[in-house]
C-alpha cells in the first residue's frame, strides 16, 4: 500500500495536522497560563487563594471530559473518516476559546462567569480528545515504514509549541498593554485572536485529502460498523487500551503537566517569580528541549518506543524534588536579605478598611534589591481590628522577585531537564498507541487511554499538587508526591507488560 495519496506529501500531511492541532493545544492552554488573572474576574474579590484553586478547577474540568470527546469523535473518526472529524473539533475549539473571551466579569453577572466559563472548558475539553487522536493517526497512516515514530513526533511537538505561542502571545499582550491594562482587560486578547488562527488552519485542512488506509478500509467496505463495541467489547483489544493506559499515558501525563504547567505554576505562585520571569523561563526551556521530541521520536524507530518513555519517568521520579526544593532555596530572599541587601527603597503605605467591618489594614511595601542583582517587594500588612482587646496581626511575604542572571539561567536549566523529560516520554508515543490498535478502530481505541492518561491523571496536576500543598501540615513540596506516586505506578507496570518491539504493520 501506498503510504501517501494524491497530492498529499508527507510534508503537507504533517504541517496541515500539526497546525491544527498547534493551535488546539493554544486554545487549550491560554485558559492555564492566565488562571491567577482570571481567576480574579471570574470570583468574588475577596475569594483570595480559592479563587485561584477553583479557577484550576475549571481548568482540570476541560481536561476531565476528553475521555469522551475522544469517545464521541474517535467514532465519528471511525465511521466517517480523519479528515472531516478533526475539522469539526477545530471549530469547537476554537469557538469556544473565542466566547471566553468575550465573557463578562464576576462584577457584571455574579456566577453566571464561572458557569458560563466552565461550559465552554467543557466544550474544549471534548474537542480536544478528538482532535489528538485524529491528527496522530492521519500522520502515521501516511508515514512509511520504519519511520513512523519520526514522523509522528512532529505531531508530539504541537503541545509543547501550542503552550509556547500561548506564553509568548501572553508576554507580548501584557508588555504591550502594561501590567494594569493587561489585567484589567488585556487578558482576553489571547482569547480573541483564536478565531484568526482557527479560520487559517481550516482554510488549510480543507485542501487535504483523506487517510489512504481509512480510503481502502472505505472502498473495500470494512468500515467498522460499531467502534466503541469492537474497541472495548474485544477482550484482547480491551486489554491493549489497559496497558497503553496503566503502562505508558498514564506516566507520560504527569510527567508533560509536572515538566511544564505545575514548573511555572510553582515558580509563580509558590516562589512568587515576576510575571514575567515565570514565563521567560518556561520559554526558553521550551525552545530549547522542543527538537528532542523529533530526536527521541526518531530514535524509538531504531531501539524501540518502551525504554525510551519509561527511562523519562524514572528521571522524573528521582528528580522533581531536589529540582523543586532548589526552586525554593534559591527564592528565598527572606534569608538572602539578612546578609545580602544592597538597597532597599522608600516604604509605600497603604491604609484601607476590611471589607464589611471596622477593622483597618495598614499594607506597606518596599522595592528592595540584593548583591547579585536579585530585586523584589516586601509587603508587610499590619490588620488592626476595632475590638482594641485583640491583638494586631502582621504578616510579611516577598512578591514579584526578579532573579539574577545566574539563577535565572539555572532555572531554565532546570525547567529545560524537565521538559527534557517530557520529549522522553512523549516523543514516541503516538507511534506506539498507532501500532498497538488496527486502523478501523485505531482512532477510537487509541484515544481514549491517551486522553485519560494525558489529559485527567496529567491534566490534574496543577490542581491536585496545589490543593495538596494547601492542606493543613503539609509543605509546598508535598503537591509533588501525586506526579512521583502516578509515574512510579506507571513505570512499574510498563517495564513489566510493554513490548518494546515495534509493529512495522500498521495496515491491518
Amino acid at each position: 500500500m501506498k503510504t501517501v495519496s494524491g497530492t498529499n506529501s508527507i510534508a503537507k500531511v504533517i504541517g496541515a495536522s500539526s497546525l491544527g492541532t498547534l493551535i488546539e493545544w493554544y486554545d487549550f492552554y491560554i485558559f492555564g497560563s492566565l488562571a491567577s488573572i482570571i481567576g480574579k474576574h471570574l470570583f468574588p474579590s475577596d475569594s483570595g487563594a480559592s479563587a485561584l484553586i477553583n479557577t484550576l478547577a475549571i481548568f482540570a474540568a476541560g481536561f476531565i471530559v476528553r475521555p469522551f470527546g475522544a469517545l464521541v469523535f474517535g467514532r465519528l473518526g471511525d465511521l466517517i473518516g480523519r479528515k472531516y472529524t478533526f475539522l469539526l473539533t477545530l471549530v469547537l475549539m476554537g469557538g469556544s476559546t473565542f466566547l471566553i473571551g468575550l465573557i463578562p466579569s464576576f462584577e457584571t453577572i455574579g456566577y453566571a462567569a464561572p458557569i458560563l466559563v466552565l461550559i465552554l472548558r467543557l466544550i474544549q475539553g471534548l474537542a480536544l480528545g478528538g482532535e489528538y487522536g485524529g491528527a496522530a493517526t492521519y500522520v502515521a497512516e501516511h508515514a512509511p515504514a520504519g519511520r513512523r515514530g519520526f514522523f509522528t513526533s512532529w505531531i508530539q511537538t504541537t503541545a509543547t509549541l501550542g503552550l509556547f505561542l500561548s506564553l509568548g502571545i501572553i508576554v507580548l499582550t501584557k508588555n504591550a498593554l502594561g501590567a494594569e491594562t493587561f489585567g484589567a482587560w488585556g487578558w482576553r486578547i489571547p482569547f480573541l485572536i483564536s478565531i484568526l488562527l482557527v479560520v487559517v488552519s481550516i482554510y488549510i485542512r480543507m485542501k487535504m485529502h483523506e487517510s489512504p488506509q481509512f480510503t481502502k478500509l472505505k472502498s473495500e467496505g470494512k468500515v467498522s460498523v460499531n467502534p466503541l463495541k469492537e474497541s472495548f467489547s474485544n477482550r484482547a483489544n480491551f486489554k491493549m487500551v489497559l496497558l497503553a493506559l496503566f503502562g505508558a499515558t498514564m506516566g507520560q501525563g504527569v510527567i508533560w503537566y509536572t515538566g511544564q504547567f505545575y514548573a511555572q505554576s510553582f515558580l509563580e505562585n509558590t516562589c512568587k517569580l515576576d510575571f514575567n520571569d515565570s514565563r521567560y523561563i518556561l520559554l526558553w526551556a521550551i525552545a530549547f528541549a522542543t527538537p528532542f521530541f523529533v530526536i527521541f521520536g526518531s530514535w524509538s524507530d531504531r531501539v524501540g518506543r518502551k525504554w525510551i518513555m519509561l527511562t523519562g519517568m524514572l528521571l522524573g521520579i528521582l528528580f522533581y524534588r531536589p529540582i523543586y526544593q532548589n526552586f525554593m532555596d534559591s527564592t528565598n530572599v527572606a534569608e538572602f536579605q539578612k546578609t545580602e541587601l544592597k538597597e532597599a527603597g522608600e516604604p509605600s503605605v497603604k491604609r484601607e478598611l476590611v471589607k464589611d467591618s471596622k477593622d483597618s489594614l495598614i499594607t506597606t511595601t518596599t522595592a528592595k534589591s540584593l548583591n547579585d542583582g536579585t530585586k523584589y517587594k516586601e509587603v508587610k500588612t499590619l490588620k488592626v481590628f476595632a475590638d482594641a482587646s485583640i491583638a494586631p496581626e502582621e504578616k510579611t511575604s516577598f512578591i514579584d522577585k526578579q532573579l539574577s542572571q545566574g539563577t535565572f539561567w539555572k532555572f531554565v536549566a532546570f525547567v529545560f531537564f524537565q521538559v527534557l523529560l517530557v520529549t522522553m516520554v512523549y516523543g514516541p508515543i503516538a507511534a506506539f498507541l498507532v501500532e498497538l490498535f488496527p486502523t478501523k478502530i485505531r482512532y477510537t481505541s487509541m484515544s481514549l487511554p491517551y486522553h485519560i492518561g494525558n489529559g485527567v491523571f496529567g491534566g490534574l496536576v496543577p490542581f491536585i499538587a496545589t490543593l495538596i500543598a494547601s492542606f493543613a501540615g503539609s509543605t509546598p513540596l508535598s503537591g509533588l508526591w501525586y506526579p512521583i506516586g502516578v509515574a512510579t505506578l506507571s513505570l512499574i507496570i510498563g517495564a513489566v507488560y510493554l513490548n518494546n518491539k515495534s509493529d512495522e504493520n500498521v495496515a491491518d
